[in-house]
């Protein structure tokens, strides 16, 4: 490893466990009364910050959320042997699940108040198998598109040493949250 690459993964550690000192110690799903007068953004910065908890596939797959900012979400993923499939390599559902969290996070960080998307389309592409032996990868989402009905994000999964292991998109429709009084 050269010292650039070193000096990524131990920056992307040390970001880590500056958000884990923060992050709320229970996983859970946050309450609509938390959340029903927040706007996406706003919504992801507040689990960034505490305030709301994390949810419970980030603990069981490794990864969490590092960073938010408006039409962008970084998730940070661990893999491990417990990740692998028959095959010896990190099972392609993982990179599936971190990809999928980017994109569908990055949606999520352009929704106003009361209204929230789902997935319509979700493509993943593998480009590099991936094991234990890399410490840490990131899947930084991007939007492309926000509009009324109609959201498209694109995401990439890369390790501290710049390499692409997956990249995947989304088309996600967007609607007003139901009223749930």
């Amino acid at each position: 490893m050269n010292d650039t690459h070193a000096q990524i993964l131990q920056q992307w550690q040390e970001e880590e466990a500056a958000i884990r000192a923060k992050l709320q110690q229970a996983v859970g799903v946050a309450r609509l009364d938390q959340v029903r007068d927040l706007s996406g953004l706003e919504a992801m910065q507040a689990m960034l910050d505490g305030e709301l908890p994390p949810p419970p596939i980030a603990e069981t797959l490794d990864f969490m959320l590092i960073s938010v900012a408006p039409g962008e979400a970084v998730f940070q993923g661990r893999p491990l042997r417990r990740h692998y499939n028959p095959l010896g390599t990190v099972h392609g559902g993982w990179f599936a699940t971190l990809l999928d969290s980017a994109l569908g996070c990055a949606v999520h960080t352009t929704m106003p108040v009361g209204r929230s998307y789902t997935t319509l389309e979700f493509k993943v592409n593998l480009v590099r198998a991936l094991t234990e032996r890399v410490p840490l990868v990131r899947a930084i989402g991007k939007v492309v598109h926000s509009g009324r009905q109609v959201a498209t994000a694109e995401a990439s999964l890369v390790g501290h040493d710049g390499r692409l292991y997956a990249h995947a998109s989304t088309t996600c429709l967007v609607f007003e949250m139901p009223d749930q009084t």
